[in-house]
């Protein structure tokens, strides 16, 4: 443990007790790294960057440096904010928040990014995440809690993906994917709940069928989706949390959410688009 004689560290970054930072790392000067971190070697962290305590980072791994925004002329500190116990595997970039956005990019608890994987300036990634090899979440977009990015998927700028919500591999997310969706294809349609997610996370088997009624009700029946929200939220399924959470998730939607692959993409807000017609 230590820091290897090869790595640049600046005089005013600060390391918490048991920081590894292995060889030809390079930490700035505004850099905070929490307790027991390692860094393996050729890590780069820049700007005004902390990362909690227990996190373990591969080499090649550029995190901090400036934001890809057109915006931005020369070089810029972005901030960000990165959790405990998080695992950031080779080549993963993150880039630091810019002051057209939410000023900070944040990185939860637990998370395991994997190699290749991009996360964009503004951007927030929740708790116990993971992103598969080569996915890319734009700026600004939110990724809820123990959502999972397949591989090579790309998650559009301020859209945001749901907790629990599973991306098959090489989707393309232009509009937003529910909590506990199953969201497949180019471009991105809903095909389902994440019923295996459900089960790994302890999921009880009334929440279950709680959560396929709700999405039956939504997904998989004619009309307008604004008032099929209303009319869920009030029935009994809109008093169950597992419930609200979707429905409260779909009526704040902006960018409207992906609907089944025999319906239309649905915003919530004006009223005027019906689903074409779909199965039961």
């Amino acid at each position: 443990m230590g820091i290897h004689p090869t790595a640049v560290v600046a005089a005013t970054a600060v390391l918490a007790d048991e920081v590894d930072i292995g060889p030809y790392c390079v930490v700035g000067g505004r850099v905070r790294l929490g307790a027991r971190t390692r860094l393996h070697s050729h890590v780069a962290v820049q700007g005004d960057t902390t990362i909690g305590a227990d996190c373990e980072i591969f080499p090649f791994a550029v995190l901090g440096e400036t934001p890809q925004d057109k915006k931005i002329k020369g070089e810029a500190e972005g901030v960000l904010r990165i959790g405990d116990g998080n695992r950031i595997r080779e080549h993963v970039t993150i880039h630091g928040g810019t002051p057209f956005g939410n000023g900070t990019t944040r990185i939860g608890d637990h998370n395991l990014l994997l190699v290749g994987s991009h996360v964009g300036h503004d951007a927030t990634i929740g708790n116990h995440c993971v992103l598969t090899n080569s996915a890319m979440v734009a700026g600004h977009a939110l990724i809820g809690d123990r959502a999972i990015l397949g591989a090579m998927v790309g998650v559009h700028q301020f859209a945001r993906v749901g907790q629990l919500a599973m991306i098959g591999a090489g989707a393309m997310v232009s509009h937003d994917a529910p909590p506990f969706a199953l969201v497949q294809g180019d471009r991105a349609r809903l095909v389902g709940v994440n019923v295996v997610g459900l089960a790994r996370n302890g999921y009880s088997a009334e929440q279950k069928a709680v959560i396929k009624r709700v999405y039956r009700l939504l997904f998989w029946r004619a009309g307008n989706l604004a008032q099929k929200v209303e009319q869920v939220r009030s029935s009994a399924l809109g008093r169950e949390d597992v419930g609200r959470l979707v429905l409260d998730f779909v009526s704040s939607s902006h960018r409207g959410v992906c609907m089944p692959r025999a319906g239309r993409f649905l915003t919530s807000g004006d009223g005027k688009e019906t689903v074409d017609a779909t199965t039961g």
